[in-house]
């Protein structure tokens, strides 16, 4: 059993296509190898995944690997995933099936409040962020996660979403003309994803542009 650390938090017809969204994600990741899967999700909203098969310990790698897992005990000094659950000034609270605090002192992304950094680098809710879990001092974002959002504000610009997958993402866009205006959309979560923008695409635009058509939560990062 793999917990995913990735939220499916939408209701309906959307949660249904998520789900097969989820599968479908699931079926590419280990369809090759020798094990079977059974896709269920907790009441906290993280996805469990029951493997069985000769390679069913591999398959669990595999998808701790490309998801992060939620795990039951959290040890001091190791990395985890956690997806953003709420922020204020004193600093993020990530959910990693327990809330982790993270401190606007080791958020390390720079000067500004928590709520300022998370607008600068267009952190989306249920966005999986990557953290050290510390016991006797406070947790910290991983080095890894501070590098990944870094290199986010060198790039040509991006316009992040929650509550839809990737592939809901890119129809809206080409639906509402913009397929010359963005590079791929890449998938941060199963309902995270960010629209990496063109050279001369201006991402305020874009989103005043598709943000009546996805009921979704969409940030931006301005290069």
């Amino acid at each position: 059993m793999v917990t995913l650390a990735t939220k499916l938090y939408v209701e309906g017809d959307a949660r249904e296509r998520s789900l097969d969204s989820l599968r479908s994600l699931i079926g590419n990741e280990i369809g090759e190898l020798d094990v079977a899967f059974e896709l269920t999700v907790r009441d906290d909203d993280f996805p469990e995944v029951d493997l069985e098969g000769e390679d069913a310990v591999v398959a669990g790698n595999v998808l701790r690997e490309e998801f992060g897992e939620i795990v039951p005990e959290l040890e001091a000094g190791e990395t985890y995933v956690g997806t953003l659950d709420s922020w204020s000034d004193e600093g993020f609270v990530l959910d990693a099936g327990r809330p982790v605090e993270i401190p606007a002192d080791e958020i390390g992304l720079g000067p500004g409040s928590p709520t300022q950094i998370r607008d600068r680098y267009g952190l989306v809710q249920h966005l999986p962020m990557r953290f050290v879990y510390r016991e006797d001092d406070p947790s910290r974002l991983a080095d890894e996660e501070r590098d990944r959002l870094y290199e986010w504000t060198r790039s040509d610009g991006r316009l992040n979403v929650n509550s839809a997958t990737r592939a809901e993402v890119r129809a809206t866009l080409n639906r509402a003309g913009h397929a010359q205006d963005y590079v791929t959309v890449e998938r941060l979560g199963l309902l995270e994803q960010s629209v990496i923008c063109t050279e001369g695409t201006d991402p305020p635009g874009l989103l005043a542009s598709v943000g009546e058509y996805l009921p979704a939560e969409l940030r931006c990062v301005v290069p």
